[in-house]
């Protein structure tokens, strides 16, 4: 690429240095004709009286004929952008015209010189070298036609001061004369050398600029596939989701109905292996799904006023068993401070910490705890396991890092996953604009911060109800309602759900359940909960599940929506239509007490 285009700069530069000269000749032109004529105006002018009219007036004649010429020739300027025969005949002309005038001033010093007093001569001579100096902006980037100007200016004038022996300091005068035109042809080849220079540095510009635009565009267009894919990838991700998160569903639904069936402590066993293995997998897709949502800009910022407690309380509910299973205290203290910031991202960056710590200690505890400091409240997870060595802390924070640490008994613990947790907390962080620090020390355990502005305490009132499971919980004389297009989730649904001894009615498509509404008799069929997939067939959707069930048979009809799916922004429309959202794959203890949450069954 480079070869071809100092090949293409050799070849326009010829026809682009023509284009310069003949555009610079014409665009000083207007200023080289006005000092023309005040020069003639003067020498006329000194000699009017001194020397002979028909002489005085042939001159004349000649000047104003050449300046006529040169002022048409400037008139006729064909642009810069006409062919090049044309610029180069239009450049012919004008150097013509321009060594015409230099005879022209040639001529006034062999005509007037000597005629009148000192004043005349040292006047006469001025204005004539004036004109040599003047030309050497005009002419100078074009060596040879300047040196021809001067030539035919001033070797004439010395050579007329010369011959007039009658001036005592006539060679004296000469010899000065001489060496300013030896100056001044110095001078005009470092301006030509000068301006040469520019024009190269313009060229190469030029040539420069060229390239750059060239080069963005190509990174324009590399821009432009790498949004494409991107895109493609964020729809993979989301389809993906949704297609391989239906069958784990179906799997820990099958699973927990088949627990309720068998006495057999081995199977049991078996049921809850089962159940952790969905849970696993659920929490890969939400790591590579939130790292995949973060990224490109699809997780929104809504800051508001809220106590820590409802975190808490939600963390809790969810890794208190969980602790509790491996021997280790969860510990919550600080709840009461309230914060200005998103809930649900706080949540998600606690629930992260939390997870980590858990997973990452054999002995003691996880305390998470808050504590206002200054204007801003910093809420902390404490845990007593190995810990991270120093050469490591700033790692830990990149996708797909997984630490090798050293146990107590030398062996080394990695975890199978895909190490990015703790790089989901450093973003969800930044996106709230919330400082992220760590101290570790390497066998008594780790500290994540991070600091929330303060905010107000939310007004007195009923805290939210808690989503707690009631493990015996039953659906005696309870009607479901349930709206799934996957045969095996609707399956498993309809099994677990009557297990727990409610009567179900399913549907796979919006078009049955609306078959079935219309033909039901609303004072005889009182639907308890309605639960339905996001997504149904043709484009359908559970919300237009919602609204037909409760313009049927109740307004306030209790409803859940289950999805595959976490690109879309369901949480608003949750808050609009009033109903609560689980993601696929749902843990049957979740969606247990869910239900009991929905129905207020204690």
């Amino acid at each position: 690429m480079t070869t071809s285009i100092d090949t293409g700069e050799r070849r326009e530069r010829p026809r682009d240095h023509v284009r310069d000269q003949v555009r610079e000749l014409h665009d000083q032109t207007p200023a080289s004709l006005v000092g023309n004529l005040i020069g003639w105006a003067v020498i006329f002018a000194m000699y009017r009286g001194e020397a002979p009219a028909q002489v005085l007036w042939g001159w004349t004649a000649l000047q104003l004929g050449l300046w006529a010429a040169r002022a048409v020739l400037h008139w006729r300027w064909p642009g810069e952008q006409a062919d090049m025969a044309v610029l180069r005949r239009w450049r012919s002309w004008w150097y013509g015209l321009l060594l015409g005038t230099a005879f022209g001033w040639a001529a006034a010093v062999w005509s007037f010189y000597g005629l009148g007093d000192s004043f005349h001569t040292l006047g006469l001579i001025l204005v004539v070298y004036s004109y040599c100096l003047g030309a050497v902006a005009l002419l100078a980037s074009q060596f040879p036609i300047y040196l021809a100007f001067l030539t035919m200016v001033l070797v004439p004038t010395i050579a007329r001061i010369v011959l007039d022996s009658a001036s005592p300091y006539h060679l004296e005068l000469a010899g000065i004369l001489t060496l300013l035109f030896l100056v001044t042809a110095v001078t005009g080849r470092s301006y030509r050398r000068a301006f040469e220079h520019a024009v190269e540095l313009k060229q190469r510009t030029e040539t420069l600029l060229g390239q750059l635009r060239h080069e963005k565009s190509a990174a324009d267009e590399a821009r432009r596939d790498a949004e494409t894919a991107n895109r493609a990838k964020t729809q993979f991700f989301a389809a993906a989701s949704h297609d391989l998160r239906q069958p784990l569903h179906a799997l820990g639904l099958f699973a927990e109905a088949l627990r309720g069936k068998v006495q057999d402590e081995s199977v049991v066993n078996l049921v809850n292996s089962i159940n952790s293995s969905v849970d696993a997998l659920e929490g890969l897709f939400s790591e590579l799904l939130d790292i995949t949502r973060i990224d490109t800009g699809g997780v929104d910022v809504r800051p508001v006023d809220f106590t820590l407690e409802e975190v808490f309380r939600k963390v809790r509910l969810h890794f208190e068993p969980v602790a509790f299973e491996k021997g280790l205290a969860l510990t919550l203290r600080g709840g009461r401070h309230a914060v200005h910031a998103d809930p649900v991202l706080v949540e998600r960056v606690v629930r992260n910490l939390v997870s980590n710590a858990i997973r990452y200690t054999d002995d003691g505890g996880v305390l998470v705890g808050a504590r206002r400091r200054g204007a801003h409240v910093v809420l902390q997870v404490w845990d007593s396991g190995r810990g991270i060595p120093q050469a490591d802390l700033d790692r830990v924070f990149e996708e797909f890092v997984q630490l090798d640490v050293q146990v107590g008994d030398g062996t080394s613990h990695h975890r199978k996953g895909l190490g990015l947790g703790l790089s989901i907390v450093r973003r969800l962080a930044a996106l709230m604009n919330a400082p992220l620090s760590l101290r570790s020390r390497v066998g008594h355990g780790t500290v994540f911060m991070m600091e929330l502005p303060l905010g107000r305490p939310p007004r007195a009132g009923a805290p939210p109800a808690s989503l707690r499971a009631n493990p015996m919980l039953t659906l005696d004389r309870q009607l479901i309602v349930v709206v799934e297009d996957d045969a095996a989730v609707k399956s498993g649904l309809e099994v677990l759900l009557k297990s727990w001894g409610a009567s179900v009615i399913g549907f796979d498509t919006l078009a049955a359940c609306r078959q079935w509404a219309a033909a039901a008799e609303p004072a005889m069929l009182k639907p308890s909960l309605l639960i339905a997939d996001y997504r149904l067939e043709n484009g359908a959707s559970g919300i237009q599940a919602i609204e037909l069930m409760r313009s049927v048979f109740q307004p306030d009809l209790p409803a859940i929506i289950v999805t595959g799916s976490t690109l879309s922004d369901l949480e608003a429309a949750a808050h609009r239509h009033g109903f609560h959202l689980l993601i696929k794959p749902v843990v049957p203890n979740r969606l247990r007490a869910m239900i009991a949450f929905k129905l207020n069954v204690r």
